[in-house]
């Protein structure tokens, strides 16, 4: 109700925005999931009349995506809640317009019956994004497994999901935490065409969701990334409105047309395949939340960040203004 609500608010104030068209709107993301609604948002002009020009481009990690931020070099940012937590306390200009990455992390292992961060002691995993989602996910929840990631694991860190799913696939490594659709396409390529002949067997194993809410005591779904407004458009609100629809539209349009979405995104990040991304939609946890729908959810998590790294967050929890997609200003 309360996400309605504020659509229908946010579709009434500040008709005026639309009447000037921005000359280039860019929308940017990562190879997983949470791009997927950003690429067809582009692909079927969903956005048109608000730009002479929309167009996606993708960051390959969160120092890319750090520069695309600070040099306000795209209008919408798909990024991790803690980025963008991080970000805005330091001065950028940013807001949250929804989370929509609730379930996208699991071990890829090399090992079948594994199932709990527990069984994993003693062993080596290819970690992407040293110091960032999912490697801090990571550590929360093995601490509160009473695992000492220095001691009783051997992380072995990358710099993306693709080349940890590199090393599964070339039996340099036995288990990596992948996102979707990275763990969709290693389980792919281990069992089809010539890699099939050589690659080894690969079993989606721990569930960092399942973890999550086992650990915590709470549903099994993490508040772990989103759509945020830069500068450009973060204080107008019926353009953040017509964004906030574009998008939970075409994140529906993705579920329901696997095949079709598949092929979009794979056109966007050659570095995936069609059907890895089509295999994914099955079991992403994605739901496009309205920030400030999220915030008890995104905020539980900033504590547990604050209570083992502050600076993770920029120090501190955002302010109320973080979670709101317009300006307070009439």
């Amino acid at each position: 109700m309360l996400r309605h609500l504020l659509m229908v608010i946010l579709l009434a104030a500040g008709t005026p925005a639309l009447a000037d068209k921005l000359p280039r709107l860019v929308l940017a993301g990562p190879s997983s999931s949470v791009s997927n609604p950003l690429i067809h948002m582009v692909e079927s002009g969903a956005l048109d009349d608000l730009a002479d020009k929309v167009e996606f481009v993708s960051w390959r990690d969160p120092d890319q995506l750090r520069l695309l931020a600070l040099n306000q070099q795209a209008d919408l940012l798909a990024m991790p809640v803690n980025v963008a937590a991080n970000l805005y306390n330091r001065g950028a200009k940013l807001r949250m317009l929804n989370v929509s990455t609730w379930g996208l992390l699991w071990l890829v292992s090399r090992e079948q019956g594994l199932s709990t961060l527990d069984d994993l002691r003693g062993k080596e995993i290819a970690m992407p994004f040293r110091g960032d989602m999912p490697d801090i996910l990571f550590g929360l929840l093995a601490e509160r497994a009473g695992i000492d990631v220095r001691k009783d694991l051997r992380l072995r860190y990358v710099a993306t999901p693709i080349d940890a799913m590199q090393l599964l696939l070339m039996r340099r490594t036995d288990h990596a935490l992948l996102a979707e659709p990275a763990i969709s396409m290693a389980l792919r390529k281990a069992s089809e065409g010539p890699l099939g002949l050589v690659a080894p067997d690969l079993y989606r194993s721990v569930d960092l969701q399942q973890e999550w809410g086992r650990l915590l005591q709470r549903e099994a779904r993490i508040p772990q990334a989103g759509i945020a407004l830069m500068a450009s458009v973060k204080d107008q609100p019926q353009i953040a409105a017509r964004i906030a629809q574009a998008y939970a539209d075409s994140l529906q349009w993705c579920s329901a047309n696997a095949e079709r979405c598949g092929q979009l995104v794979a056109r966007h990040l050659p570095m995936l395949s069609s059907e890895a991304v089509s295999d994914s939609l099955a079991v992403a946890q994605m739901e496009a939340v309205p920030a400030a729908e999220a915030r008890a959810e995104v905020e539980y998590l900033f504590e547990l960040l604050l209570q083992k790294n502050p600076a993770l967050i920029g120090g501190k929890l955002p302010a109320d203004d973080f979670y709101s997609p317009v300006s307070d200003q009439p």
